[in-house]
């Protein structure tokens, strides 16, 4: 193709602006009155195909480039009398556009492939593609079209994988989807529904690329990569941008993205099982391109309901659920940090929004703790636990006690969020604020939360969690004593102070039992054990310096 365009690119531009010029005077003799629809036609059957026949007999003999470019030139003049009778004029019907291409293209095809004419083949397929761009129909004669196009894109994606003549492809490819916008924009067809007929053509469009590029890169010593790699994500890029503008008001764009998002996932697998590797260009481009494409769509599942940010929380969740399932089996720290930043972004979005989220009642009734939203804060308070108890870095630079209790803080935070919520939506639902004090009812709730976190530090041999629950009691008194005192006297507050008394009292047994005892820093669930694994080696090594 290099060697193509570096000798003969000024040729095939000198061809491209004579094609342009004829196919422009043909549309200007067809204009005029002078001569009848009928007589038009046969003037450019006979004129093309006379040209195209002696060009053809120069290109096989001693003047091959002068030859070809003449044959060239004939056939585009051909080509443009098709579309002047089946898609300028209704002349013909589709079926007589459709036989009259097959012989045609199939001729010149067999002639191209026969001779090893380039050139040739390539005036040819520029003046196919530039006649419809010409004459541009004043009816609606996109089906015809659309034929017209299928028959050149099967005839030049066939000479352009088994003579490897790239180009053809590309040139195909281009002139197709510039016709398609052409066209669209031309006719301003009917949209409405989601089985238009422009989504009909696009997609007709799409799966033939898509099957086009994989067959060409089978042909090509199954090569996936290069020039049908870049067209093959083009493609994609196009298709879904007319996808998201054609069914825009009738589906989500979601379903079409999904769709594509599976095609390019299953691609990746065929392609990795053809070629054996799995981590070359062409795998990984299809692959992440899938993931990202069904990404995007589950990103939409809800779109414009009030429980949108709940399914979204649930669709990340399960996003970082299956990244850190794959990182822990194939043991890629990518991966586990890719699930671990997931669950984070959801972690905060969920924070953010869960205030104004439906609570997700069953039945219509509302259940503490058994609810849709406390469900996904135990999801995101389960992920994180996870992290902290089970994710190792097995990369130099990863500090895995450090980041085990990172992952605990915020997992205990999410808990802490939970109870929060929980506890308020029960007032609002049964006006439970008619007895208690809400403000005061937290204040109890986080009270309780840090003994909770005392215990389990004192359990786990962690001291971060001493500091934490030290720090959420420390918030606990402060706003007791500045704010939920404030206003009337009732018995309710007498009640919550001696609880948050005993409560701290509690808290003070426990840190007299920790005293003395070295806090061991490790993992989540794994403290303990690590604790009295080191008390063992010690007294190992005080047996050794005792023998001789």
């Amino acid at each position: 193709m290099n060697d193509l365009v570096r000798k003969h690119w000024t040729s095939l531009l000198g061809a491209l602006f004579i094609v342009s010029a004829f196919v422009y005077l043909f549309k200007f003799t067809f204009d005029q009155t002078w001569f009848t629809e009928e007589l038009k036609i046969g003037l450019g059957l006979i004129a093309g195909a006379g040209l195209a026949a002696w060009g053809l007999k120069l290109a096989i003999g001693r003047a091959r480039m002068a030859g070809e470019i003449l044959c060239g030139l004939g056939a585009a003049i051909v080509y443009a009398t098709f579309t002047f009778a089946g898609i300028y004029e209704t002349l013909w019907d589709a079926m007589t556009v459709f036989l009259c291409m097959v012989a045609v293209t199939v001729l010149l095809a067999w002639a191209a492939y026969r001779f090893g004419l380039r050139t040739l083949i390539n005036i040819v397929l520029l003046g196919a593609l530039i006649s419809p761009l010409v004459m541009r129909s004043e009816s609606d004669q996109v089906f015809t079209l659309f034929l017209y196009l299928l028959v050149l894109n099967a005839a030049f994606f066939f000479l352009s994988i088994r003579k490897s003549w790239t180009e053809l492809r590309l040139l195909a490819f281009i002139g197709t989807w510039l016709l398609y916008i052409v066209y669209y924009v031309h006719f301003e067809p009917d949209v409405n529904g989601i089985w238009s007929l422009p989504f009909r053509y696009a997609t007709a469009a799409y799966v033939f690329y898509l099957i086009g590029f994989v067959a060409s890169s089978w042909r090509n010593g199954r090569k996936f990569d290069g020039l049908n790699l870049y067209l093959g994500f083009a493609n994609a890029v196009i298709y879904g941008l007319w996808a998201v503008a054609l069914l825009d008001g009738y589906m989500p764009f979601a379903y079409p993205l999904a769709i594509m998002g599976l095609l390019y996932v299953g691609l990746a697998y065929i392609v990795y099982r053809l070629t054996g590797n799995a981590y070359s260009e062409p795998v990984l481009t299809k692959w992440f391109g899938g993931l990202f494409l069904l990404l995007l769509a589950g990103s939409q599942i809800g779109k414009g309901l009030d429980v949108k940010p709940l399914l979204s929380v649930y669709f990340w969740g399960l996003v970082a659920a299956l990244l850190l399932a794959a990182g822990q089996k194939k043991r890629l720290d990518a991966f586990k940090l890719a699930a671990a930043l997931v669950w984070l972004a959801a972690g905060l979005y969920w924070v953010a929004v869960t205030w104004d989220t439906p609570r997700g009642e069953w039945f219509g009734i509302y259940i503490p703790f058994l609810n849709w939203g406390a469900l996904a804060w135990g999801i995101l308070a389960g992920l994180g636990f996870y992290f902290s108890a089970k994710v190792e870095m097995s990369g130099k630079g990863w500090n895995n006690p450090l980041l085990a209790n990172i992952y605990a803080v915020l997992s205990h935070l999410i808990v802490g969020g939970l109870l929060t919520v929980q506890v308020s939506n029960v007032f609002e639902e049964y006006r439970v604020d008619r007895v208690f004090d809400l403000p005061l009812t937290l204040s109890v709730t986080w009270g309780i939360y840090a003994l909770l976190l005392f215990l389990w530090g004192a359990y786990s041999k962690q001291n971060v969690f001493r500091i934490f629950g030290s720090a959420v009691l420390i918030l606990v008194a402060g706003k007791t004593l500045l704010f939920d005192l404030a206003g009337e006297d009732t018995i309710y507050k007498v009640i919550v102070l001696f609880v948050l008394g005993i409560i701290s009292l509690a808290i003070t047994y426990i840190n007299g039992k920790w005293i003395g005892k070295q806090p061991q820093a490790g993992y989540f669930v794994g403290g303990a054990d690590d604790g009295q694994d080191a008390a063992a080696k010690d007294e190992n090594a005080g047996t050794q310096e005792d023998r001789p």
